[in-house]
């Protein structure tokens, strides 16, 4: 009978709203880019810049703002218009004055948590607004510990379980990428929890490990508590 005594939680899209403000940005960058491309067209060529900077500029707003303005010299070359380049600046700054909105019943279900088990954040992106956006959602004081993060491998969440003090069988991972917080975490030897949300970066997604007996999915947040319960119980 396993003892669940850490549970780590992904931020955006799972405790807050964030790809849909990439989404509406992505949808003013095609805007932008009209005179250059048809929008699905505009928008497929930025997925694609995106991916292939992973590696140089990581995740987050800073890297996305970087990725449109390279697509949008690729796609306009040098007859590019220099507003078109500050409008695309001017939307990644207000996409890091965003205001964070939590989504429904993420408090509660977090203070029920908090009550019987230790809560820990692992999140990935941009230092600073990460940071930004925890102190923002007002949720920090229910976490024991945060983790910020350049990329969610094995091995990334090997380390968090050792630095925690952890075997990764008492471990449980919740999040909504498939990529990011399901594969690796089971990877790793803990728990995994898939909480779906309406909208998720195309990039984030995977086969779900139906195959794995570790490996759980739920519709809602709302939902945890009781799973954590079976989980322990089974």
């Amino acid at each position: 009978m396993p003892r669940i005594t850490l549970i780590a939680l992904d931020a955006d899209d799972t405790l807050w709203e964030n790809e849909t403000v990439f989404r509406w940005t992505e949808a003013r960058f095609a805007e932008l880019l009209a005179p250059h491309g048809e929008g699905e067209a505009v928008r497929a060529r930025l997925f694609e810049t995106e991916k292939r900077n992973l590696e140089t500029f990581g995740f987050g707003v800073k890297g996305f703002t970087l990725s449109m303005i390279e697509t949008a010299l690729d796609l306009g070359g040098d007859q590019l218009p220099i507003s078109v380049v500050r409008e695309i600046l001017a939307e990644g700054h207000r996409m890091l004055r965003h205001p964070v909105e939590t989504l429904p019943g993420v408090r509660e279900t977090l203070q029920e948590l908090a009550a019987t088990r230790r809560l820990m954040l692992v999140t990935k992106g941009d230092l600073f607004d990460q940071e930004r956006k925890l102190a923002a959602s007002g949720l920090g004081d229910l976490f024991s510990a945060v983790e910020i993060v350049s990329d969610k491998t094995i091995d990334t969440y090997r380390r968090i379980f050792e630095r925690q003090g952890v075997r990764p069988k008492e471990a449980v991972m919740v999040g909504n990428s498939m990529r990011s917080d399901i594969l690796p975490a089971l990877g790793a030897g803990a728990f995994a929890v898939h909480v779906p949300h309406a909208m998720t970066w195309d990039y984030e997604h995977a086969e779900a490990p139906l195959e794995n007996p570790r490996f759980h999915g739920i519709e809602t947040l709302a939902e945890l508590p009781l799973l954590i319960g079976e989980i322990e119980a089974d």
